[in-house]
């Protein structure tokens, strides 16, 4: 039997509940997720790449077939090190389908690597991890979009 192993990669900065539904729902779906957590560098990180990593084994951690690792370079080649067969990621709207798109094209054009889209819960269709910042940092309540060991690290942070 073929294990399919896929990969849910992010910056995760910090993980939302949006990410935590894509994981679980990938779960379901796929034999094994690696929740791979890499640094962009187009982005301000409020977490180290070592925080992102500890609040996402303690927020999808336990979810059967789940397992979270740290990642650099190329996506493509990391995942064809790891034996992963596709890429899942959660689409939020047009916007994001517009920027995936394009990374998806490429991904397969280097590899071969496909893409797979899971249309966002609607409850999460709003939810960023930057715009979850920008609220905390401006005091408003994100206790309804991020894991509750996410709302530690954002409160013990601002």
């Amino acid at each position: 039997m073929t294990v399919v192993r896929v990969v849910c990669p992010g910056s995760f900065d910090p993980v939302t509940l949006g990410h935590v539904d894509v994981v679980r729902r990938a779960a379901a779906l796929f034999d094994e997720v690696v929740v791979a957590v890499g640094t962009n560098p187009s982005k301000s990180q409020l977490f180290t790449p070592d925080e992102r990593l500890d609040l996402l084994r303690r927020t999808v951690g336990e979810i059967d077939g789940v397992r979270v690792e740290g990642f650099s370079g190329l996506l493509v080649t990391w995942c064809a090190e790891q034996g992963v067969t596709a890429v899942v990621k959660g689409l939020r709207g047009a916007k994001d389908y517009d920027y995936e798109e394009p990374m998806a094209h490429m991904n397969a054009h280097l590899t071969g690597l496909d893409t797979v889209l899971l249309p966002t819960d609607p409850r999460w269709s709003f939810v960023s991890s930057s715009l979850v910042k920008e609220v905390a940092r401006g005091g408003g309540d994100v206790s309804a979009l991020v894991p509750p060991v996410v709302l530690d690290a954002l409160r013990a942070r601002l």
